[in-house]
């Protein structure tokens, strides 16, 4: 492969020494190939290796221009701008490193073919249900891969926190399940090599941005997953992390420049306080703090006011897109990189794929505050950003307490009802993302008190209320977690994954009753999702809770959805008099779990039991 040839071509040039006795070396370039036809017409190459910046770069290619030579104040690196236009070719060319005229180094760079559909690239939508994986912890295809010499951690599956094998051939094997299942997107926890010493296999700490894990595998895996994903109808989705990355990347002991990092020196935590970005009394210290610090010790905060850093981060995420032929982004703590940043990254991505789908992470229960982050969006500081999705916290706290709270004036599903009320702050409210529960978090039937018929009237708001919804992986079989969030153990081997287990839950085979019941419900309940727009894009009308059940209804011209959610303890006489202006004329509902057919004059509704009903005459 590409990518392969040339990082060999790289380590081949281990040096040429000059009458001076300077040796040169390249250790690094990327992106190592790029694309033509691209919206952005420039392209920027990282160059890193021994005195490199002594040196001076040529190039000899029609169409294509080096527009500038950016020399940093460390003479390991150079940065190269070219530029593109309609008429550059796709083939290869040379880059020709001298010094007082004679060549030095003399590296090889190909500009590829676009897909001629690759902008038209249709993103995650509200047509889709997506599944979220943590990949060490799904499947174990290839244990051979489990440890790789270059890398520190090695696997040991007794660890909580450790790394336990799971690999992406493993995803590839159930990619069936998956489908199976109802899901149509794939969210992967993210994949890049993270080289630390312990607790690497959650992915956070990057280590190497154009390199895949080798213990989940290579850069081609990677790719044959999301093409053996789109056989399936099942869109990929990158998670990707622009505000930190791992103190183990080889640019900590040769940093660029000195304000790579923030607090390159002695480290600043974050404060975490995002109300700082909005508000408007917030104090600058707080505000840069918030910003500027760092998450944990083995976490830099990068700088993305540094010009050269902002390029290679937006530049990369695109890289990825185009390579691996991706459905969406799941962009990991979206405000802490700064809000023009944040608004550049986005809006280059979409200018490049106008149809895609980027949802970012904004852990804060007000919908305020995630309003200001999204595409549309008027705010009174003159932000504007291209941000088309985020991840509703607000609705999904609102969710897990409307579940678990007695009944009351203030308190139970009034809280679903009254946050849903705040959708007129978002310009496309619809197109957020909907989750019980995710890889950050206490399992969602853990949350419940483990209460089956809560997470069935749970998962019935998320599949039904107009969102995109989010399932994390053992979800559908009813994974618990201690009470008390601990990451290594929420984030649980799904059985089965293993060779030697002795639960299956790909097959079933091991699982309790309840638990199959759980994974029946959960394909029932996606499947008819997915044969139904008016879920998808239907209008949605809801009705104040009484008596401890709440009604919605989803609508279109050709068909009426009416979700009752109901929690009481004891079979309850429901008046549907109310909801006459929705109802119309229809006379029964068929219930899409059981197929069991209601007269909507006189509906008695069992304890406990929540309703998806089809209305017909």
């Amino acid at each position: 492969m590409q990518i392969k040839q040339l990082l060999f071509c790289s380590l081949f040039f281990l040096g040429l020494t000059t009458s001076q006795g300077q040796t040169y070396q390249i250790k690094h370039l990327e992106p190592a190939f790029w694309w033509i036809g691209m919206q952005h017409p420039q392209l920027q190459i990282l160059v890193h290796g021994d005195k490199i910046g002594e040196l001076n770069p040529s190039i000899s290619y029609p169409n294509l221009r080096l527009d500038s030579i950016v020399q940093t104040s460390n003479s390991n690196y150079l940065f190269l701008y070219l530029s593109l236009n309609e008429n550059t070719k796709a083939g290869s060319f040379d880059l020709i490193f001298s010094k007082e005229k004679k060549e030095i180094i003399r590296y090889g760079y190909e500009l590829k073919p676009r897909d001629p559909n690759s902008k038209n690239r249709i993103g995650f939508n509200n047509a889709d249900a997506m599944y979220l994986i943590t990949p060490d912890r799904f499947a174990n295809a290839i244990p051979e891969n489990d440890n790789n010499p270059t890398l520190s951690e090695t696997a040991n599956r007794n660890n909580p926190q450790g790394r336990h094998g799971g690999d992406i051939q493993g995803i590839i094997n159930h990619l069936d399940y998956i489908q199976k299942m109802g899901f149509t997107a794939l969210w992967v926890n993210p994949v890049l090599e993270n080289n630390h010493k312990k607790t690497s296999y959650h992915g956070y700490s990057t280590t190497n941005y154009y390199q895949v894990d080798a213990r989940f595998g290579s850069n081609e895996d990677y790719v044959r997953l999301s093409e053996e994903a789109a056989k399936k109808g099942i869109k990929l989705i990158m998670d990707q992390i622009m505000n930190h990355c791992g103190l183990e990347h080889w640019w900590t002991t040769d940093l660029p420049e000195k304000n790579w990092y923030h607090y390159p020196d002695k480290i600043q935590y974050s404060n975490h306080r995002r109300t700082t970005l909005n508000d408007p009394y917030a104090s600058q210290s707080d505000r840069q703090l918030f910003e500027d610090g760092w998450f944990v010790a083995s976490m830099p905060d990068l700088n993305q006011s540094n010009r050269l850093l902002a390029d290679y981060l937006i530049q990369n995420s695109i890289w990825w897109v185009e390579y691996a032929n991706l459905g969406g982004i799941r962009h990991d703590t979206h405000p802490y990189s700064g809000k023009e940043f944040m608004a550049e990254y986005a809006c280059r991505i979409m200018q490049e794929y106008p149809n895609f789908n980027i949802v970012g992470e904004e852990w804060s229960p007000n919908p305020a505050v995630l309003a200001k982050w999204l595409n549309g969006k008027y705010n009174a500081d003159g932000f504007k950003s291209c941000l088309p999705s985020l991840m509703d916290f607000p609705l999904h706290m609102a969710l897990i307490k409307a579940l678990i709270e007695e009944e009351s004036w203030d308190k139970g599903w009034i809280n679903l009802y009254e946050m849903l009320s705040n959708d007129f702050l978002y310009p496309n409210a619809s197109n957020l993302v909907i989750f019980p529960d995710n890889h950050d978090m206490s399992r969602f039937y853990t949350q419940i008190g483990e209460d089956f018929d809560l997470y069935k009237t749970g998962l019935i708001y998320v599949a039904t209320i107009a969102r995109i919804p989010q399932i994390f992986y053992g979800t559908e079989y009813l994974a618990s977690s201690p009470g008390e969030r601990d990451d290594g153990k929420l984030r649980s081997d799904v059985p089965g994954g293993w060779i030697g287990d002795k639960t299956n839950a790909f097959s079933g085979e091991g699982l309790s009753e309840k638990q199959k019941e759980a994974q029946d419900f959960m394909l029932k309940l996606l499947n008819w999702r997915k044969e139904n727009p008016v879920i998808h894009s239907g209008k949605l009308v809801h009705f104040s809770p009484e008596n401890g059940i709440y009604v919605y209804f989803r609508f279109d011209s050709d068909k009426k959805i009416m979700i009752i959610l109901n929690k009481n303890k004891e079979d309850k006489l429901l008046n549907l008099n109310r909801f006459d202006e929705i109802i119309g004329p229809c006379a029964k509902g068929m219930d899409i779990l059981t197929e069991q057919d209601f007269d909507l004059k006189n509906f008695l509704l069992k304890s406990r039991q929540s309703y998806i009903l089809e209305l017909h005459k």
